[in-house]
């Protein structure tokens, strides 16, 4: 069996996208799915800056492109992806990533995982706060009181901290960033190419 593992940015829709087939390939490929919560932003600010010149200085006609792509993809995926009110560079996902390591202990990540990206992606909700981090937990059969308590623990901060830093020590630089047996592929458009991986 083969090792898949998904390092994931809830704030991401290429992660999204990325996210709404993962499980299926590892399904069709009997692979172990590993997920891997980490903080985009703290890769970016490490390896990847050029990220926030791209922010503030767009290349207008690649913008018009880029909202045009993402769309394509979801079509193409048979999913919702709407742009959220608040933004990719506003909102604070500290706390929704650390959730998914106590959804993680619960047997709930994948649950987890969807509602978080549904309720940014789909539903324009701010997961960024403490309210929707609590919701999302419920809707995910965890104990949103347990939820909120246990993301303000030093153990929690200091998972998603490693989680991010084992990132960068293996080549990663931005999300989604997959791995099959420790072969680095990055990007929703590169899931052919993972599953060429887990076919060989």
């Amino acid at each position: 069996m083969k090792k898949l593992e998904f390092f994931y940015d809830c704030s991401s829709p290429w992660t999204y996208l990325a996210f709404s087939r993962i499980e299926d390939i590892a399904r069709r490929h009997n692979a172990n799915l590993v997920w891997r919560p980490f903080l985009v932003g703290g890769v970016f600010n490490a390896v990847n800056p050029s990220v926030y010149d791209t922010r503030n200085r767009p290349v207008i006609p690649k913008a018009r492109y880029y909202g045009k792509d993402m769309q394509d993809w979801a079509r193409y995926y048979r999913i919702t992806l709407k742009m959220p009110t608040v933004g990719v560079a506003v909102v604070k996902v500290v706390n929704t990533m650390r959730g998914a390591f106590v959804a993680e202990e619960h047997g709930r990540i994948a649950q987890y995982t969807r509602r978080a990206f549904e309720s940014y992606w789909v539903e324009d909700r701010d997961i960024g706060q403490e309210s929707v981090v609590a919701d999302i937990a419920r809707q995910a059969g965890l104990d949103p009181a347990e939820m909120l308590e246990k993301i303000k623990r030093p153990e929690y901060k200091e998972k998603l901290r490693a989680s991010t830093q084992e990132l960068i020590d293996r080549g990663g630089f931005g999300s989604p960033t997959i791995f099959v047996d420790g072969n680095l592929f990055f990007g929703n458009d590169r899931l052919p190419l993972v599953e060429f991986e887990l076919s060989r």
